[in-house]
């Protein structure tokens, strides 16, 4: 949220406060329910918006109910952060350089569980 007055949210806050709504649910629901389970205060004509750009990216999914929209997340948490490594890889960038900061940044423990899943057999 914003400390003062007219100061800029930080990008993508109000999408990841719609997400974390959605995922709480665990069921569909529409813009004015997750109006009610975010904390901003938003007009839910907002939520609306911010739930079709969402739907627009492919991270939520809706259905018709009533004279509206039932929406639902399309992936979990961990497959969204998953997702947002595969477009920073695909952006273009040096892949090779990408994936070397990254593992330089892991702590220990993380660096060893990667080293586990990698070995680990693949269906």
């Amino acid at each position: 949220m914003t400390d003062i007055e007219g100061e800029r949210r930080p990008a993508g806050e109000l999408e990841s406060s719609v997400l974390a709504a959605l995922w709480a649910a665990g069921s569909p629901q529409t813009a004015a329910q997750v109006r009610a389970a975010i904390p901003q205060e938003l007009a839910r004509t907002t939520v609306a918006t911010l739930l079709g750009r969402l739907c627009d990216k492919g991270l939520v999914g809706r259905e018709p109910s009533g004279r509206g929209f039932a929406y639902h997340a399309v992936q979990d948490a961990h497959g969204l952060a998953a997702r947002r490594m595969h477009r920073e890889l695909d952006a273009g960038t040096d892949r090779d350089r990408v994936l070397a900061r990254f593992v330089e940044g892991l702590d220990p423990h993380d660096e060893a569980e990667l080293r586990r899943l990698l070995q680990e057999d693949r269906p």
